[in-house]
């Protein structure tokens, strides 16, 4: 019996398994630089990528120089370490590093004029370069009309070109995925866990023609020009919005629920409108208010899920991740890069193990509106049109908006009014979450003015497409870079 299973086996045709080959990363390392790293014979102890960046701009056909230094290009700062006093609100708004990269940064909170710093060297400055210098390293910036004078924690590396026609290029260079690798290892690959103003002396770039780096930066001149311009439309859709509608600041909004006459917050609430949550956190007055402001001054309050303004919302199920090479894969970005232009971290997911999960769920296409429903509860934003056919973590609610509303219900859902809703329905003590539910049962008011609730729609795809302009431009920019000055014979 055991005789026949085997035979039976041995008979079965054999399955003609294609591997596509990625490729074969390498380097050579001498005896003297294998003594000098301790006699380690692991490849993971000589980062091969970051050994060719250096071979490759070593031998580049430019005279190289330094990025910081007396003789190198740039100068730069930090700002020493400060204890911060954290208020409510105040004239002094506060970012945080990692918020460099986002196209419309939004600030942390508001720290005290008391603050025993000087709040002015916090600054950055139209022109700069910006540089995260510690956790996550290497994430760049150019400071333009968005963030000029705005205030930064100390974890952030100011950098001034001492030639103007040097800042597009510095700033591609340290955007390019050589410059980037040189930036964070050091010449044996050991990485760079925090970055100091020293650690630039030491960085090679190349010192290209003048006509070279002035087409560089021009491009990425126009490109932060864009980008603000797309910020301008965003606001002014913004104010539209609460104008037809009658908005206070959020501030402002008058709670008559709230008992203020007890020193701690507290406000009843009727068993029948319990829903089934018992978290004081989802039957906050303020939510009721923004409600009844709505309806007061909109034509209509629905909601998400009304099939006039979506045909479809999408979350995915939770998945076992295989990433591959680039090349070998669907581009695949995380919820924490949502607001960034071009994500930074951008992996690849293997087509041939998550092909029918890529197609039924995780692809976004252009013009869905994306919410972070896990972690950070509901940041949104309009999928610009180059990450059409993208992937996106399962911790995105993806919103498939009715063909003439996309813009408005953009518009709507990442304003402070439905933020503060959506975040009414978040559950979960650590990691907050919500489900596609929620979204599906917030409100959205409809206008009485079509024409101005048409012409908030068409601002926000107007910014959109400029974000598009914008993501070319430098994409076009890192081309010419590779081109004609790392690669170039």
């Amino acid at each position: 019996m055991v005789d026949n299973l085997a035979r039976k086996l041995d008979n079965a045709p054999k399955a003609n398994i294609e591997i596509s080959e990625a490729p074969v990363k390498w380097c050579s390392v001498s005896l003297a630089e294998m003594v000098e790293r301790g006699k380690r014979l692991e490849a993971s102890v000589f980062d091969v990528e970051a050994w060719q960046a250096w071979d490759l701009i070593n031998n580049n056909k430019y005279p190289i120089t330094s990025l910081g230094g007396v003789n190198g290009l740039t100068t730069s700062y930090t700002c020493g370490r400060f204890k911060r006093i954290w208020v409510k609100k105040s004239e002094y708004p506060i970012y945080q590093p990692s918020s460099i990269v986002d196209i419309k940064p939004t600030p942390d909170g508001y720290i005290s004029k008391k603050t025993n710093v000087n709040i002015d060297s916090l600054r950055v400055h139209k022109g700069q370069i910006l540089l995260t210098c510690s956790g996550t390293i290497g994430k760049t910036s150019l400071v333009s009309q968005t963030l000029d004078n705005a205030i930064f924690s100390h974890d952030l590396l100011r950098i001034d070109c001492k030639n103007p026609v040097d800042i597009g290029y510095i700033y591609t260079y340290l955007k390019s995925k050589i410059g980037s690798q040189i930036l964070i290892t050091n010449k044996y690959g050991a990485v760079i866990t925090h970055i100091e103003s020293e650690h630039l002396d030491t960085v090679p770039i190349p010192n290209a023609p003048d006509a070279i780096k002035s087409k560089i930066n021009d491009l990425i001149i126009q490109s932060y020009a864009l980008r603000d311009e797309s910020n301008a439309l965003i606001d002014q859709a913004q104010a539209l919005l609460v104008k037809e509608l009658n908005l206070p600041p959020i501030s402002e909004i008058k709670v008559d629920t709230l008992d203020k006459s007890k020193s701690i917050q507290a406000f009843n609430v009727k068993l029948s409108e319990m829903a089934g949550r018992a978290d004081a956190s989802y039957h906050v007055p303020i939510v009721d208010a923004i409600v009844d402001i709505l309806k007061k001054n909109a034509a209509e309050v629905t909601t998400v899920g009304d099939e006039r303004i979506s045909s479809d919302i999408i979350l995915p199920g939770r998945f076992k991740r295989v990433y591959v090479e680039e090349g070998y894969g669907v581009t695949f970005f995380s919820g924490k890069n949502i607001s960034e232009l071009d994500p930074s971290d951008k992996r690849y997911l293997s087509f041939a193990q998550h092909d029918k999960k890529i197609k039924d769920e995780l692809t976004i296409k252009q013009n869905m509106i994306l919410v972070t429903c896990s972690g950070t509860i509901g940041n949104t934003v309009l999928v610009p049109k180059h990450w059409d056919n993208w992937a996106m973590t399962h911790d995105i609610i993806r919103l498939v908006p009715t063909s003439d509303l996309y813009g408005y219900l953009y518009i709507w859902l990442q304003s402070e009014y439905c933020n503060a809703i959506i975040q009414s329905y978040a559950y979960g003590s650590v990691v907050q979450h919500i489900e596609k539910e929620h979204i599906k049962s917030c409100p959205v008011p409809i206008l009485k003015n079509q024409d101005v609730q048409k012409q908030i729609n068409d601002l926000a795809l107007q910014a959109n497409e400029k974000r598009y302009q914008a993501y070319l431009l430098e994409q076009e920019a890192l081309k010419v870079l590779d081109e004609e000055v790392i690669y170039a014979e």
